[in-house]
């Protein structure tokens, strides 16, 4: 899982999808393609229910390169067709110039019946420069999957409005964390009682004032059709 520390200024957002992850992972079985894996941190979860876990990673990652295998998920998967049980990829697709390839060879490589569990931030700042380049609605994850043949998309945000504001303030006021060594601590002794009680107010104010159409991301899962009856 993402490492949660609640002192940090984004908690809250690895909260969040740490907690759908955990909402999901008993589901998965079989050999797991994880595409954009990174540093690998639901690997231990994920074998906890299936069989084999495969991460696929660019060789332009900002990330330490730690994927079994190295592939440009703008281009077609070097993985065989209909041989993966379940899909994974946790904020990677606003990172894809071509997410419909992405999509395509997700569904090409499950087998019939197999699921893909996506997360992608919506109202997020720029980050990984130069290789970001969309933030998806839940319309737009709709059109994505089912233009890709996926059916029984649902799509979930994962957080309210008052999370994500908050979060984008917490993330502009990092940018005053500066200077001297010195300067930074007492910057971050600061902040980061403001953090922390910023993080906590919004969790407190989506339970209260629900707004569902600002979230700082969504969750996708969809399926691949089962195999015709004959």
């Amino acid at each position: 899982m993402y490492t949660e520390d609640k002192l940090s200024y984004n908690w809250v957002i690895k909260n969040a999808i740490n907690n759908m992850v955990r909402s999901r992972v008993s589901m998965l079985s079989g050999k797991v393609l994880d595409l954009g894996c990174g540093t690998r941190p639901f690997e231990v979860e994920i074998l906890e229910y299936a069989d084999e876990y495969i991460g696929i990673d660019w060789n332009n990652t900002l990330h330490e390169l730690r994927a079994d295998i190295a592939s440009d998920l703008n281009k077609p998967l070097p993985i065989q067709s209909a041989s993966i049980d379940h899909i994974v990829s946790f904020e990677v697709m606003e990172h894809l110039r071509e997410p419909g390839v992405m999509l395509s060879e997700a569904f090409r490589v499950l087998k019939a019946g197999g699921s893909i569990t996506v997360s992608t931030p919506f109202q997020w700042w720029v980050h990984e420069a130069p290789w970001d380049y969309y933030r998806y609605t839940c319309f737009g994850h709709q059109y994505l999957f089912d233009k890709a043949g996926f059916i029984e998309v649902l799509v979930k945000p994962t957080t309210g409005f008052w999370s994500m504001w908050l979060l984008k303030l917490n993330y502009q006021l990092k940018q005053l964390v500066r200077g001297p060594r010195w300067g930074r601590r007492l910057i971050l002794a600061v902040l980061i009682p403001i953090w922390w009680t910023n993080q906590q107010l919004g969790l407190l104010l989506d339970r209260f004032w629900r707004e569902e159409h600002e979230t700082a991301g969504y969750f996708v899962i969809a399926r691949k059709p089962s195999a015709p009856t004959v």
